[in-house]
């Protein structure tokens, strides 16, 4: 550890001590298993406040059991206007570069119907 960031640490450690505490220890760390690729994207993505969001083209390839069947959602959601050229060769990029767990835990049906529940 370089000591720059161990000063920083000490620092922490002396004027947050509690916040230090839940740091180290990573007991209240939640792992991010997704993400949109822009701004606008997560802006105009459903709201987990939404009464009964409709799913966008993420949530169908999260659905998707290999990266064979997310390429088919794709193309499917192109060539239904659903998304644009554009937006469909970011997910393609995403998913060639990072692959198919890059968009998030795998949603097994039933889903959206546990949804409404809590």
């Amino acid at each position: 550890m370089a000591r720059s960031d161990r000063s920083g640490e000490e620092e922490l450690r002396r004027r947050f001590p509690h916040l230090y505490a839940e740091l180290a220890v990573k007991r209240h760390s939640i792992a991010i298993n997704s993400s949109r690729s822009s701004i606008k994207d997560a802006e105009d993505a459903p709201s987990s406040n939404d009464r009964n969001p409709l799913p966008d083209a993420v949530d169908y390839i999260r659905r998707c059991g290999n990266a064979e069947e997310a390429e088919e959602v794709i193309a499917f959601l192109e060539k239904r206007a659903e998304i644009s050229k554009e937006y469909a060769e970011t997910l393609r990029q995403q998913l060639r570069d990072h692959g198919l767990a890059s968009f998030g835990s795998k949603k097994e049906w039933g889903y959206y119907s546990r949804q409404g529940r809590d």
